[in-house]
């Protein structure tokens, strides 16, 4: 009797285990594969952190070997300096011993050792501009990366070419093929590059349009070439930048380059493709650099 009780106890049991735990394990395999998801991104997410910090270290190093460079450069410009600082004096001094310096002669050196002091002068500013424009550059160039982000570097790049900062822009995401007519997704990326040109009043610059070799077809269309199709992409970011962006006019310049600056050849569909793009380019401030020149 007793070993029946069991037995009908035993069958209950394992009834009741067999409707419990499908339910439990439906359960981890949901909350497993939530975890799973969210590690994955989480990847993705490191990764794209590790590309931006790689590229960000690439730029600074390019923009510290420009400026040691320059720095090498003034500093054999100060030895010069001190050459013929030490060269004039001597000279001087042979004159004075020799009783022979006329009141010309004398006005002349003098003249020479202030246009040595005045020198002097200006290669402090220029180590001072120098320090400044880069200091601007690297602000400018981490800016438009942080904004820019989320695109693809194929789409957009980023780059410092001897001191200039150059932001390339393909025209899959500005324009349609063959045309001025902004896309949907123009505005949005204008409008990042503008936020980061917003902060930065006193830069001006350039917007350049540049296409590939192939001639435009004749369909009866107002564009003549590719020349006059890439000054009016041009035209066309500058208005954006100007109407709906609030850009002051008076920073812009646009221009056409046509299809005769491109980067790569145009010997295959792929290199056709990147050179079909806009290009925005921070004009160096060049004024800072004449004051130097001007007499004080």
């Amino acid at each position: 009797m007793k070993s029946k009780i069991f037995l009908a106890l035993a069958l209950i049991s394992l009834g009741a285990f067999s409707c419990v735990s499908p339910k439990k394990l439906q359960e981890a395999e949901a909350k497993y594969g939530q975890l799973n998801g969210a590690y994955a991104d989480l990847q993705s997410k490191y990764r794209d952190a590790q590309d931006a910090t790689a590229k960000a270290k690439n730029d600074a190093d390019k923009i510290a070997a420009e400026r040691k460079s320059l720095e090498k450069q003034v500093a054999d410009l100060n030895k010069q300096i001190d050459f013929l600082k030490e060269n004039n004096n001597v000279v001087l001094g042979q004159l004075k011993d020799m009783s022979v310096v006329t009141g010309a002669q004398a006005e002349s050196i003098k003249k020479s050792l202030d246009n040595i002091g005045a020198k002097d002068m200006y290669i402090q500013g220029l180590q001072s501009s120098m320090a400044r424009k880069d200091s601007i550059n690297m602000n400018l160039v981490m800016n438009l990366k942080g904004v820019l982000g989320d695109l693809n570097d194929d789409d957009v790049n980023v780059k410092v070419d001897k001191g200039v900062v150059y932001v390339d822009i393909s025209d899959k995401l500005l324009f349609k093929s063959g045309s001025f007519n902004v896309t949907d997704k123009a505005k949005t990326v204008l409008g990042k590059v503008a936020k980061v040109l917003a902060a930065q009043p006193s830069i001006e610059f350039m917007v350049e349009g540049h296409t590939d070799s192939k001639q435009l077809l004749d369909n009866g269309s107002v564009l003549e070439d590719n020349w006059d199709l890439s000054v009016k992409r041009a035209t066309t970011v500058v208005r954006i930048l100007q109407d709906t962006y609030g850009l002051d006019p008076k920073r812009m310049t646009a221009a056409g380059r046509g299809e005769y600056a491109p980067l790569v050849e145009n010997d295959s569909a792929a290199n056709r493709a990147k050179n079909r793009r806009t290009r925005i380019v921070i004009l160096p401030q060049l004024d800072q650099f004449f004051k130097l020149l001007e007499k004080k």
